[in-house]
């Protein structure tokens, strides 16, 4: 699995994988348990994986370490990979995704609008493949459930055609 780097936009580095997968540490979680010699550190990391061309995952890996944390989100995210209906570079309409106490509202916009959304969605959204939306998110600015959130919107999205089909109406 040979890693190629490449320096992104906001100073993240993304890994283009030779399949095509891109991959984005979206959050690092540490936790502390307390034992008679100190404090002992475990490490979560919360992952996206996309192919930016309508497939995308997210994944959450847990380990002693934080690199094989991001490992272990990453195998996750591959595992959990959907994809999705888009249309051009933007949404078809717009959709509401609940999770938890997260809400998350994605509207279609214009193009050269760009992916309007916030640190934590961003990511899932880019390697998604998607270039033109306008997000807001309600509820807990929870990192897991807002791209849990951000992944339930993205899965209801249905083009015209996909309608008319299960309608059983001869799109033109």
């Amino acid at each position: 699995m040979a890693l190629e780097r490449r320096p992104s936009r906001r100073g993240r580095e993304d890994f283009a994988e030779e399949g095509g997968l891109e991959d984005n540490v979206v959050q690092i979680y540490r936790c502390s348990k307390v034992v008679k010699g100190g404090r002992r550190f475990s490490f979560a990391a919360l992952v996206v994986v996309g192919d930016r061309n309508g497939t995308v995952g997210i994944g959450y890996g847990k380990a002693k370490e934080v690199p094989v944390a991001v490992e272990k989100g990453i195998a996750d995210a591959k595992k959990n990979m959907q994809i999705l209906r888009l249309k051009g570079r933007s949404i078809p309409h717009k959709v509401i995704g609940k999770h938890g106490a997260s809400s998350v509202v994605l509207v279609p916009a214009s193009d050269g609008t760009g992916v309007i959304a916030g640190k934590k969605l961003r990511p899932l959204l880019e390697l998604a493949g998607i270039h033109d939306v306008l997000t807001k998110a309600y509820g807990s600015t929870s990192a897991k459930n807002l791209l849990k959130a951000g992944l339930k919107a993205l899965k209801q999205l249905r083009t015209a055609e996909d309608i008319a089909e299960l309608r059983g109406v001869i799109f033109s």
